[in-house]
Protein backbone atom coordinates (compact mmCIF):
# COMPACT_ATOMS: atom_id res chain seq x y z
CA UNK A 1 0.00 0.00 0.00
CA UNK A 2 1.26 3.41 -0.92
CA UNK A 3 -0.20 6.47 0.69
CA UNK A 4 0.94 9.90 -0.41
CA UNK A 5 -0.87 11.91 2.19
CA UNK A 6 -2.92 10.83 5.13
CA UNK A 7 -6.35 12.35 5.21
CA UNK A 8 -6.54 14.19 8.46
CA UNK A 9 -8.86 17.04 7.75
CA UNK A 10 -11.33 17.77 10.60
CA UNK A 11 -15.04 17.32 10.12
CA UNK A 12 -17.91 19.08 11.78
CA UNK A 13 -21.64 18.50 12.03
CA UNK A 14 -22.47 22.17 12.41
CA UNK A 15 -23.74 21.85 16.00
CA UNK A 16 -22.41 24.20 18.66
CA UNK A 17 -19.96 22.76 21.15
CA UNK A 18 -21.57 21.62 24.39
CA UNK A 19 -20.70 23.80 27.36
CA UNK A 20 -18.85 22.13 30.18
CA UNK A 21 -20.51 22.31 33.59
CA UNK A 22 -19.08 22.63 37.07
CA UNK A 23 -18.84 18.91 37.72
CA UNK A 24 -16.92 18.34 34.50
CA UNK A 25 -14.13 20.53 35.92
CA UNK A 26 -13.47 17.88 38.53
CA UNK A 27 -12.46 15.44 35.78
CA UNK A 28 -9.19 17.32 35.24
CA UNK A 29 -8.49 18.11 38.91
CA UNK A 30 -6.17 15.11 39.47
CA UNK A 31 -4.05 15.92 36.40
CA UNK A 32 -3.96 19.65 37.18
CA UNK A 33 -3.00 18.92 40.80
CA UNK A 34 -0.19 16.63 39.64
CA UNK A 35 0.99 19.31 37.20
CA UNK A 36 0.96 22.06 39.83
CA UNK A 37 2.49 20.04 42.66
CA UNK A 38 5.42 18.99 40.45
CA UNK A 39 5.93 22.45 38.95
CA UNK A 40 8.11 23.95 41.68
CA UNK A 41 10.49 20.97 42.08
CA UNK A 42 11.02 20.87 38.32
CA UNK A 43 11.39 24.67 38.15
CA UNK A 44 13.93 24.74 40.99
CA UNK A 45 15.88 21.92 39.36
CA UNK A 46 15.88 23.84 36.07
CA UNK A 47 17.00 27.01 37.84
CA UNK A 48 19.93 25.24 39.53
CA UNK A 49 21.08 23.43 36.38
CA UNK A 50 20.63 26.33 33.97
CA UNK A 51 22.10 29.00 36.22
CA UNK A 52 25.11 26.86 37.06
CA UNK A 53 25.79 25.94 33.44
CA UNK A 54 25.07 29.33 31.91
CA UNK A 55 27.06 31.47 34.35
CA UNK A 56 29.91 28.95 34.43
CA UNK A 57 30.03 29.20 30.64
CA UNK A 58 30.07 33.00 30.80
CA UNK A 59 32.93 32.90 33.29
CA UNK A 60 34.97 30.58 31.06
CA UNK A 61 34.09 32.16 27.75
CA UNK A 62 37.50 33.79 27.51
CA UNK A 63 39.16 30.38 27.17
CA UNK A 64 36.73 29.23 24.44
CA UNK A 65 35.48 26.23 26.42
CA UNK A 66 32.89 28.53 27.95
CA UNK A 67 31.22 28.88 24.56
CA UNK A 68 30.49 25.16 24.50
CA UNK A 69 29.10 25.30 28.04
CA UNK A 70 26.81 28.22 27.15
CA UNK A 71 25.56 26.35 24.09
CA UNK A 72 24.96 23.30 26.24
CA UNK A 73 22.94 25.39 28.70
CA UNK A 74 20.78 26.67 25.85
CA UNK A 75 20.08 23.11 24.69
CA UNK A 76 19.26 22.13 28.28
CA UNK A 77 16.87 25.11 28.49
CA UNK A 78 15.21 23.83 25.32
CA UNK A 79 14.76 20.45 26.99
CA UNK A 80 13.15 21.92 30.12
CA UNK A 81 10.87 24.10 27.97
CA UNK A 82 9.78 21.14 25.89
CA UNK A 83 9.07 19.23 29.10
CA UNK A 84 6.83 22.11 30.25
CA UNK A 85 4.84 21.93 27.00
CA UNK A 86 4.41 18.18 27.36
CA UNK A 87 3.26 18.58 30.97
CA UNK A 88 0.70 21.22 29.97
CA UNK A 89 -0.75 18.92 27.33
CA UNK A 90 -0.87 16.10 29.88
CA UNK A 91 -2.72 18.45 32.25
CA UNK A 92 -5.46 18.85 29.62
CA UNK A 93 -4.44 22.12 27.96
CA UNK A 94 -4.59 22.47 24.15
CA UNK A 95 -1.32 21.79 22.40
CA UNK A 96 1.08 24.68 21.85
CA UNK A 97 2.83 24.98 18.49
CA UNK A 98 6.51 24.13 18.91
CA UNK A 99 9.25 26.15 17.24
CA UNK A 100 10.92 24.59 14.22
CA UNK A 101 14.33 23.72 15.60
CA UNK A 102 15.79 21.79 12.71
CA UNK A 103 15.78 23.79 9.47
CA UNK A 104 17.27 22.99 6.11
CA UNK A 105 19.52 26.03 6.15
CA UNK A 106 21.10 24.93 9.44
CA UNK A 107 22.22 21.45 8.43
CA UNK A 108 25.53 22.66 7.05
CA UNK A 109 28.14 21.18 9.31
CA UNK A 110 29.22 21.15 12.91
CA UNK A 111 30.00 24.86 13.33
CA UNK A 112 26.72 25.92 11.75
CA UNK A 113 24.87 23.71 14.20
CA UNK A 114 27.11 24.94 17.01
CA UNK A 115 26.24 28.59 16.49
CA UNK A 116 22.54 28.03 15.75
CA UNK A 117 21.35 28.59 19.37
CA UNK A 118 23.08 31.98 19.52
CA UNK A 119 21.11 33.34 16.56
CA UNK A 120 17.80 31.65 17.37
CA UNK A 121 15.72 33.75 19.74
CA UNK A 122 13.71 30.75 20.88
CA UNK A 123 16.70 29.34 22.77
CA UNK A 124 17.08 32.56 24.74
CA UNK A 125 13.36 32.70 25.51
CA UNK A 126 13.49 29.12 26.73
CA UNK A 127 16.47 30.05 28.92
CA UNK A 128 14.57 33.07 30.28
CA UNK A 129 11.57 30.89 31.03
CA UNK A 130 13.55 28.14 32.75
CA UNK A 131 15.92 30.33 34.72
CA UNK A 132 13.74 33.29 35.78
CA UNK A 133 10.05 33.23 34.86
CA UNK A 134 9.05 29.68 35.71
CA UNK A 135 10.84 29.52 39.10
CA UNK A 136 9.11 32.72 40.28
CA UNK A 137 5.65 31.75 39.02
CA UNK A 138 5.98 28.15 40.20
CA UNK A 139 6.72 29.21 43.79
CA UNK A 140 3.50 31.24 43.81
CA UNK A 141 1.33 28.59 42.14
CA UNK A 142 2.81 25.77 44.22
CA UNK A 143 2.22 27.66 47.47
CA UNK A 144 -1.40 28.43 46.56
CA UNK A 145 -1.95 24.82 45.51
CA UNK A 146 -0.60 23.40 48.75
CA UNK A 147 -2.42 25.95 50.92
CA UNK A 148 -5.78 25.59 49.13
CA UNK A 149 -5.63 21.79 49.17
CA UNK A 150 -4.62 21.71 52.83
CA UNK A 151 -7.46 24.00 53.92
CA UNK A 152 -9.99 22.10 51.80
CA UNK A 153 -8.99 18.68 53.10
CA UNK A 154 -8.19 19.77 56.65
CA UNK A 155 -11.40 21.75 57.09
CA UNK A 156 -13.74 19.08 55.74
CA UNK A 157 -12.13 16.38 57.89
CA UNK A 158 -11.57 18.45 61.05
CA UNK A 159 -14.62 16.92 62.75
CA UNK A 160 -12.81 13.56 62.62
CA UNK A 161 -9.44 14.42 64.06
CA UNK A 162 -9.93 17.77 65.84
CA UNK A 163 -10.83 16.24 69.23
CA UNK A 164 -7.63 14.19 69.23
CA UNK A 165 -5.46 17.32 69.48
CA UNK A 166 -4.36 18.08 73.06
CA UNK A 167 -6.06 21.24 74.36
CA UNK A 168 -3.38 23.62 75.61
CA UNK A 169 -5.49 26.77 75.44
CA UNK A 170 -6.29 29.05 78.37
CA UNK A 171 -9.00 31.62 78.92
CA UNK A 172 -7.03 34.38 77.24
CA UNK A 173 -6.84 32.56 73.90
CA UNK A 174 -9.32 33.39 71.15
CA UNK A 175 -11.23 31.16 68.75
CA UNK A 176 -11.66 31.91 65.08
CA UNK A 177 -15.37 31.18 65.12
CA UNK A 178 -15.82 33.73 67.92
CA UNK A 179 -14.08 36.41 65.86
CA UNK A 180 -16.27 35.69 62.83
CA UNK A 181 -19.53 35.56 64.84
CA UNK A 182 -18.71 38.81 66.65
CA UNK A 183 -17.96 40.44 63.30
CA UNK A 184 -21.20 39.23 61.70
CA UNK A 185 -23.44 39.65 64.76
CA UNK A 186 -22.07 42.48 66.95
CA UNK A 187 -23.16 42.47 70.61
CA UNK A 188 -24.34 38.84 70.63
CA UNK A 189 -24.32 36.93 73.94
CA UNK A 190 -24.32 33.43 72.45
CA UNK A 191 -22.56 30.79 74.48
CA UNK A 192 -21.23 28.19 72.03
CA UNK A 193 -19.05 25.28 72.96
CA UNK A 194 -15.59 26.33 71.68
CA UNK A 195 -14.69 22.93 70.34
CA UNK A 196 -18.01 22.49 68.53
CA UNK A 197 -18.00 26.01 67.17
CA UNK A 198 -14.43 25.73 65.90
CA UNK A 199 -15.16 22.36 64.23
CA UNK A 200 -18.23 23.70 62.45
CA UNK A 201 -16.39 26.84 61.38
CA UNK A 202 -13.46 24.91 59.94
CA UNK A 203 -15.85 22.51 58.20
CA UNK A 204 -17.66 25.40 56.48
CA UNK A 205 -14.36 26.97 55.44
CA UNK A 206 -13.17 23.59 54.14
CA UNK A 207 -16.33 23.14 52.09
CA UNK A 208 -15.84 26.60 50.53
CA UNK A 209 -12.22 25.87 49.64
CA UNK A 210 -13.13 22.42 48.35
CA UNK A 211 -15.94 23.82 46.17
CA UNK A 212 -13.59 26.40 44.65
CA UNK A 213 -10.71 23.96 44.24
CA UNK A 214 -11.38 23.20 40.52
CA UNK A 215 -11.48 26.91 39.68
CA UNK A 216 -8.23 27.60 41.52
CA UNK A 217 -6.43 24.67 39.87
CA UNK A 218 -7.78 25.65 36.46
CA UNK A 219 -6.74 29.27 36.96
CA UNK A 220 -3.21 28.38 38.05
CA UNK A 221 -2.82 25.93 35.15
CA UNK A 222 -4.07 28.60 32.75
CA UNK A 223 -1.47 31.00 34.18
CA UNK A 224 1.31 28.57 33.28
CA UNK A 225 -0.32 27.93 29.90
CA UNK A 226 -0.46 31.65 29.05
CA UNK A 227 3.18 32.12 30.06
CA UNK A 228 4.24 29.09 28.00
CA UNK A 229 2.35 30.36 24.95
CA UNK A 230 4.10 33.69 25.25
CA UNK A 231 7.64 32.35 25.68
CA UNK A 232 7.78 28.74 24.45
CA UNK A 233 5.51 28.69 21.39
CA UNK A 234 6.38 29.26 17.76
CA UNK A 235 6.07 32.77 16.41
CA UNK A 236 3.39 33.79 13.95
CA UNK A 237 6.05 34.93 11.53
CA UNK A 238 7.35 31.35 11.42
CA UNK A 239 3.90 30.06 10.53
CA UNK A 240 3.69 32.62 7.73
CA UNK A 241 7.15 31.64 6.56
CA UNK A 242 6.18 27.97 6.42
CA UNK A 243 2.95 28.81 4.61
CA UNK A 244 4.86 30.83 2.02
CA UNK A 245 7.25 27.91 1.55
CA UNK A 246 4.33 25.50 1.16
CA UNK A 247 2.67 27.81 -1.34
CA UNK A 248 5.89 28.07 -3.31
CA UNK A 249 6.25 24.29 -3.30
CA UNK A 250 2.61 23.88 -4.31
CA UNK A 251 3.00 26.40 -7.10
CA UNK A 252 6.11 24.59 -8.32
CA UNK A 253 4.29 21.24 -8.22
CA UNK A 254 1.40 22.72 -10.19
CA UNK A 255 3.74 24.16 -12.79
CA UNK A 256 5.54 20.83 -13.12
CA UNK A 257 2.24 18.99 -13.44
CA UNK A 258 1.06 21.36 -16.15
CA UNK A 259 4.41 21.08 -17.93
CA UNK A 260 4.18 17.29 -17.83
CA UNK A 261 0.62 17.46 -19.16
CA UNK A 262 1.69 19.70 -22.03
CA UNK A 263 4.58 17.37 -22.91
CA UNK A 264 2.25 14.40 -22.86
CA UNK A 265 -0.23 16.25 -25.07
CA UNK A 266 2.57 17.08 -27.48
CA UNK A 267 3.65 13.45 -27.55
CA UNK A 268 0.09 12.21 -28.02
CA UNK A 269 -0.55 14.65 -30.85
CA UNK A 270 2.74 13.68 -32.51
CA UNK A 271 2.08 9.95 -32.21
CA UNK A 272 -1.62 10.10 -33.05
CA UNK A 273 -3.37 12.91 -34.95
CA UNK A 274 -0.18 14.20 -36.61
CA UNK A 275 0.58 10.80 -38.12
CA UNK A 276 -2.98 10.46 -39.30
CA UNK A 277 -2.86 13.90 -40.92
CA UNK A 278 0.39 12.98 -42.70
CA UNK A 279 -1.29 9.82 -43.96
CA UNK A 280 -4.32 11.86 -45.02
CA UNK A 281 -2.10 14.30 -46.95
CA UNK A 282 -0.43 11.41 -48.77
CA UNK A 283 -3.80 9.84 -49.59
CA UNK A 284 -5.09 13.15 -50.98
CA UNK A 285 -1.98 13.48 -53.16
CA UNK A 286 -2.52 9.93 -54.49
CA UNK A 287 -6.20 10.69 -55.16
CA UNK A 288 -5.22 13.81 -57.08
CA UNK A 289 -2.89 11.78 -59.34
CA UNK A 290 -5.39 8.95 -59.99
CA UNK A 291 -8.55 11.01 -60.23
CA UNK A 292 -8.51 10.98 -64.06
CA UNK A 293 -6.62 7.74 -64.80
CA UNK A 294 -8.27 5.43 -62.22
CA UNK A 295 -11.45 6.99 -60.80
CA UNK A 296 -12.58 3.74 -59.11
CA UNK A 297 -9.35 3.46 -57.15
CA UNK A 298 -9.55 7.18 -56.35
CA UNK A 299 -13.07 6.67 -54.97
CA UNK A 300 -11.80 3.93 -52.64
CA UNK A 301 -9.00 6.18 -51.46
CA UNK A 302 -11.54 8.95 -50.78
CA UNK A 303 -13.46 6.63 -48.48
CA UNK A 304 -10.28 5.78 -46.62
CA UNK A 305 -9.38 9.46 -46.38
CA UNK A 306 -12.80 10.22 -44.95
CA UNK A 307 -12.30 7.53 -42.31
CA UNK A 308 -8.86 8.95 -41.51
CA UNK A 309 -10.33 12.43 -41.07
CA UNK A 310 -13.10 11.15 -38.79
CA UNK A 311 -10.69 9.17 -36.63
CA UNK A 312 -8.34 12.15 -36.40
CA UNK A 313 -11.20 14.38 -35.29
CA UNK A 314 -12.30 11.84 -32.65
CA UNK A 315 -8.77 11.60 -31.32
CA UNK A 316 -8.37 15.36 -31.14
CA UNK A 317 -11.64 15.59 -29.23
CA UNK A 318 -10.45 12.93 -26.82
CA UNK A 319 -7.19 14.79 -26.23
CA UNK A 320 -8.98 18.08 -25.65
CA UNK A 321 -11.09 16.59 -22.86
CA UNK A 322 -8.12 16.71 -20.50
CA UNK A 323 -7.98 20.52 -20.75
CA UNK A 324 -11.32 22.10 -21.45
CA UNK A 325 -14.07 19.54 -22.19
CA UNK A 326 -17.14 21.29 -23.61
CA UNK A 327 -19.57 19.21 -21.53
CA UNK A 328 -17.81 20.37 -18.37
CA UNK A 329 -18.07 24.01 -19.37
CA UNK A 330 -21.68 23.74 -20.48
CA UNK A 331 -23.27 21.41 -17.93
CA UNK A 332 -20.96 21.23 -14.92
CA UNK A 333 -18.83 18.68 -13.12
CA UNK A 334 -21.62 16.25 -12.21
CA UNK A 335 -22.67 15.74 -15.82
CA UNK A 336 -19.01 15.65 -16.91
CA UNK A 337 -18.27 12.79 -14.51
CA UNK A 338 -21.35 10.93 -15.70
CA UNK A 339 -20.07 11.32 -19.26
CA UNK A 340 -16.67 9.91 -18.28
CA UNK A 341 -18.33 6.93 -16.64
CA UNK A 342 -20.47 6.28 -19.73
CA UNK A 343 -17.43 6.21 -22.03
CA UNK A 344 -15.44 3.86 -19.75
CA UNK A 345 -15.04 0.32 -21.16
CA UNK A 346 -15.41 -0.98 -17.58
CA UNK A 347 -18.84 -0.58 -15.90
CA UNK A 348 -18.79 2.39 -13.52
CA UNK A 349 -21.17 2.95 -10.61
CA UNK A 350 -21.50 6.69 -10.09
CA UNK A 351 -22.44 8.34 -6.78
CA UNK A 352 -22.30 12.10 -7.24
CA UNK A 353 -23.48 14.62 -4.66
CA UNK A 354 -22.33 17.98 -5.99
CA UNK A 355 -23.95 21.41 -5.61
CA UNK A 356 -26.06 22.57 -8.52
CA UNK A 357 -25.43 26.27 -7.88
CA UNK A 358 -21.98 26.29 -9.56
CA UNK A 359 -20.29 27.17 -6.25
CA UNK A 360 -17.19 25.09 -7.11
CA UNK A 361 -14.69 27.21 -9.11
CA UNK A 362 -14.24 26.23 -12.75
CA UNK A 363 -10.51 25.59 -12.26
CA UNK A 364 -11.23 23.10 -9.47
CA UNK A 365 -13.88 21.35 -11.56
CA UNK A 366 -11.49 21.10 -14.51
CA UNK A 367 -8.71 19.57 -12.41
CA UNK A 368 -11.09 17.15 -10.70
CA UNK A 369 -12.43 16.11 -14.11
CA UNK A 370 -8.90 15.50 -15.39
CA UNK A 371 -7.99 13.45 -12.29
CA UNK A 372 -11.10 11.26 -12.60
CA UNK A 373 -10.54 10.78 -16.34
CA UNK A 374 -6.97 9.63 -15.69
CA UNK A 375 -8.01 7.31 -12.85
CA UNK A 376 -10.76 5.69 -14.91
CA UNK A 377 -8.35 5.21 -17.80
CA UNK A 378 -5.73 3.64 -15.51
CA UNK A 379 -8.32 1.31 -13.99
CA UNK A 380 -9.46 0.19 -17.43
CA UNK A 381 -5.95 -0.28 -18.88
CA UNK A 382 -3.86 -1.59 -16.00
CA UNK A 383 -6.04 -2.81 -13.13
CA UNK A 384 -7.85 -5.62 -14.97
CA UNK A 385 -10.95 -4.48 -13.10
CA UNK A 386 -14.45 -5.79 -13.69
CA UNK A 387 -16.16 -2.86 -12.02
CA UNK A 388 -15.41 0.67 -10.85
CA UNK A 389 -17.10 2.87 -8.26
CA UNK A 390 -16.89 6.66 -8.60
CA UNK A 391 -17.90 8.86 -5.64
CA UNK A 392 -17.78 12.66 -5.74
CA UNK A 393 -19.09 15.10 -3.13
CA UNK A 394 -18.38 18.38 -1.38
CA UNK A 395 -18.23 19.07 2.32
CA UNK A 396 -17.96 22.04 4.64
CA UNK A 397 -15.23 21.27 7.20
CA UNK A 398 -15.78 24.41 9.27
CA UNK A 399 -12.49 26.12 10.03
CA UNK A 400 -10.76 23.85 7.49
CA UNK A 401 -12.87 25.33 4.68
CA UNK A 402 -14.74 23.66 1.83
CA UNK A 403 -13.45 20.48 0.18
CA UNK A 404 -14.21 18.58 -3.01
CA UNK A 405 -13.75 14.83 -2.43
CA UNK A 406 -13.36 12.36 -5.29
CA UNK A 407 -12.93 8.61 -4.77
CA UNK A 408 -12.34 5.98 -7.46
CA UNK A 409 -12.42 2.33 -6.37
CA UNK A 410 -11.90 -0.71 -8.60
CA UNK A 411 -11.88 -4.45 -7.94
CA UNK A 412 -8.76 -5.08 -10.00
CA UNK A 413 -5.45 -6.70 -9.12
CA UNK A 414 -4.15 -3.81 -6.98
CA UNK A 415 -0.51 -2.96 -6.43
CA UNK A 416 -0.80 0.60 -7.72
CA UNK A 417 1.88 3.01 -6.48
CA UNK A 418 2.57 6.69 -7.03
CA UNK A 419 6.16 6.20 -8.19
CA UNK A 420 8.00 9.15 -9.75
CA UNK A 421 7.56 9.28 -13.50
CA UNK A 422 4.29 7.34 -13.48
CA UNK A 423 0.75 8.57 -13.99
CA UNK A 424 -0.29 8.52 -10.34
CA UNK A 425 2.73 10.62 -9.37
CA UNK A 426 1.66 13.25 -11.91
CA UNK A 427 -1.85 13.24 -10.47
CA UNK A 428 -0.43 13.59 -6.96
CA UNK A 429 1.61 16.62 -8.08
CA UNK A 430 -1.47 18.15 -9.69
CA UNK A 431 -3.60 17.70 -6.56
CA UNK A 432 -0.86 18.89 -4.20
CA UNK A 433 -0.35 21.90 -6.44
CA UNK A 434 -3.92 22.84 -5.54
CA UNK A 435 -3.05 22.44 -1.81
CA UNK A 436 -5.04 19.23 -1.78
CA UNK A 437 -4.33 15.66 -0.70
CA UNK A 438 -3.92 12.55 -2.82
CA UNK A 439 -4.49 9.17 -1.17
CA UNK A 440 -3.58 5.79 -2.68
CA UNK A 441 -4.67 2.55 -1.02
CA UNK A 442 -3.88 -0.40 -3.31
CA UNK A 443 -2.81 -3.65 -1.65
CA UNK A 444 -1.67 -6.46 -3.91
CA UNK A 445 -4.75 -8.37 -4.99
CA UNK A 446 -6.97 -5.32 -4.69
CA UNK A 447 -9.18 -3.53 -4.30
CA UNK A 448 -7.64 -0.19 -5.23
CA UNK A 449 -9.03 2.99 -3.68
CA UNK A 450 -7.67 6.35 -4.77
CA UNK A 451 -8.92 9.65 -3.39
CA UNK A 452 -8.33 13.27 -4.34
CA UNK A 453 -9.33 15.92 -1.80
CA UNK A 454 -9.13 19.48 -3.08
CA UNK A 455 -9.89 22.62 -1.02
CA UNK A 456 -11.80 25.43 -2.66
CA UNK A 457 -13.43 28.75 -1.95
CA UNK A 458 -17.12 28.76 -2.95
CA UNK A 459 -17.98 31.02 -5.85
CA UNK A 460 -20.95 33.29 -5.28
CA UNK A 461 -23.81 32.48 -7.64
CA UNK A 462 -24.01 35.04 -10.41
CA UNK A 463 -27.16 37.11 -10.63
CA UNK A 464 -29.54 36.30 -13.51
CA UNK A 465 -29.40 38.69 -16.46
CA UNK A 466 -32.01 41.45 -16.49
CA UNK A 467 -35.08 40.79 -18.64
CA UNK A 468 -34.84 42.11 -22.14
CA UNK A 469 -37.16 44.87 -23.25
CA UNK A 470 -38.94 44.08 -26.44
Amino acid sequence: MSTDTTLTQPRTDGRPAKRRGYWSLWATVPREFAFLILTMPIAILALVVLASAFFTGLGLIAIVVGIFIVVASLYVARGFGSLELVRLEWAGRPGIARPVWERSDRNQGFWRTMWAPFIDGHYWLYLLHGMIINPIVSVISWSITVAWTSVALGGTTAWIWYRTIPDGRNDTDFWLHDVVIDFLFPGNTWNIDPLLGETIFEFVVGIIFLATLPFVFRGLTLLHDVIARGTLSAWRSEALEREVAQLSASRGAAVQAEDASLRRLERDIHDGPQQRLVRLQMDLATIERKLERDPEHARELLGEARDQARETLDELRALSRGFAPPILQDRGLAVGLQSLATRSPVPVTVEVDLPSDASVPASIERNAYFVVAELLTNAAKHAEARGIRLVASTRDAGAAGHWLDVWVTDNGRGGATAEPGHGLAGLADRVQGLRGMFVVDSPVGGPTTIGAHIPYTPVAASAPPPPSIE
